[in-house]
C-alpha cells in the first residue's frame, strides 16, 4: 500500500523449493502495460532459483482497477517520485520476514526510469540493476515537458494526452518496413505485437499529468548531482534492442552508460541485441535475452566498463 493508502497490487513468484532461493529480483514494468506480461520471464528466473516479484504502478493494471483510478495517471502532483517510493514500499513489504540477499532491480522502459530514480534514493539496498529499453534525456524530452505542462493547464491534468502521445510515439515506426500496425516498433514478433494490441490494459492513452510526471522524472534522473547519489560500486547492465527507437537505436543507451561511467561507477555493462526492437523480453528467440540477463546476474565480478 502506498504512503497515502493507495492499494498497490503485487505478485510474488517463488521457486519450487523456497529453501533454495538464491536471490530476489523485482521487475518494474513499462508505460501503458502491466505486471502480468512478465509472467514468462518470472517463470524462467524462478526455475533458476530466484524469488521474483512484480507490481502494477499507479494508473496501470490491477492497481488502477482496485483503486477505481484512471488509467495513465499517477497523482495530482509529484507523481514520478510517488511511484518510485511505491516501488520501495512494495519491495520492503515483500521482503519482510525473508532473509534474502539485497534485491536486484530489473526495469523495462518507463520501469527503467523508475529504477534509475530508485537507485538514486536507495542504492545501498540494491545488489544489481538491469535497465531494459532505457534512453537518455534529449531536446525532444525537454520540449515535451513544456508541452505537457501547457496541455495540463489548458485541457486539464486528467485529459487524455492524444497530442503528446502522437509526438512521443508517432515516429517510432520510421525505420520499420513493412509496417503492419502502429505498435510494430515494440517487437519484430507479430504475434507478441498482436497480443499487446488485444490487451485492454495495454496501449491506452495516458493523461497530460502523466506526461508532466514522467518527463519531470526523466529530467531528474539525468542530473549529475542526482546520479552522484548512487553508490559507485553498484553493478549496472543496460540492455536493449539495437532497433529500439526509445533508446535512439543505441545512442541514448550509451549516453546513459557514459553518465554512470563518468560518475565513477566501477561496474557498467552495455548489451545491444542486433535486429531486436523495444520489448526484447517479447522478441523472437527471447530465451537468448533471458540467458544473457541470467549470465550477468550470476556473474561474481564485473569490469569497470564493458560491452557484452
Amino acid at each position: 500500500m502506498g504512503e497515502d493508502g493507495h492499494i498497490l497490487v503485487a505478485t510474488l513468484y517463488l521457486p519450487a523449493s523456497e529453501k533454495e532461493i538464491i536471490g530476489h529480483i523485482h521487475v518494474l514494468h513499462g508505460m501503458a502495460e502491466h505486471q502480468q506480461r512478465y509472467e514468462g520471464f518470472a517463470a524462467f528466473l524462478t526455475n533458476q532459483g530466484y524469488a521474483v516479484s512484480t507490481h502494477d504502478h499507479r494508473g496501470h493494471g490491477q492497481t488502477a482497477k482496485r483503486n477505481d483510478a484512471p488509467f495513465g495517471y499517477f497523482a495530482p502532483e509529484n507523481g514520478f517520485e510517488i511511484v518510485v517510493d511505491d516501488a520501495h514500499r512494495v519491495i520492503e513489504g515483500i521482503r519482510q520476514g525473508n532473509e534474502w540477499e539485497p534485491v536486484s532491480l530489473i526495469g523495462h522502459s518507463m520501469g527503467s526510469f523508475i529504477a534509475r530514480r530508485y537507485i538514486q534514493k536507495y542504492s545501498d539496498e540494491v545488489k544489481k540493476v538491469i535497465l531494459i529499453g532505457t534512453g537518455g534525456l534529449n531536446t525532444t524530452h525537454r520540449a515535451g515537458l513544456l508541452a505537457a505542462r501547457f496541455m495540463a493547464k489548458q485541457k486539464g491534468p486528467l485529459a487524455p494526452a492524444k497530442l503528446l502521445q502522437k509526438l512521443s510515439f508517432g515516429t517510432y515506426n520510421a525505420k520499420i518496413e513493412p509496417i503492419f500496425t502502429e505498435s510494430d516498433w515494440l517487437s519484430s514478433d507479430r504475434t507478441e505485437v498482436q497480443k499487446y494490441l488485444e490487451d485492454d490494459w495495454c496501449g491506452f492513452t495516458c493523461t497530460n499529468q502523466f506526461y508532466v510526471d514522467l518527463l519531470s522524472g526523466m529530467t531528474t534522473i539525468s542530473k549529475e548531482h542526482e546520479i552522484n547519489k548512487i553508490r559507485t560500486s553498484l553493478p549496472v547492465l543496460l540492455i536493449s534492442g539495437k532497433d529500439d527507437p526509445v533508446g535512439e537505436y543505441g545512442k541514448g543507451v550509451w549516453r546513459v552508460a557514459k553518465q554512470y561511467y563518468h560518475a565513477g561507477f566501477t561496474h557498467v555493462a552495455v548489451h545491444l541485441f542486433e535486429h531486436k526492437r523495444h520489448e526484447i523480453l517479447n522478441e523472437k528467440n527471447n530465451e537468448m535475452v533471458y540467458k544473457t540477463i541470467l549470465k550477468w546476474l550470476e556473474k561474481k565480478g564485473h569490469d569497470r566498463a564493458t560491452a557484452i
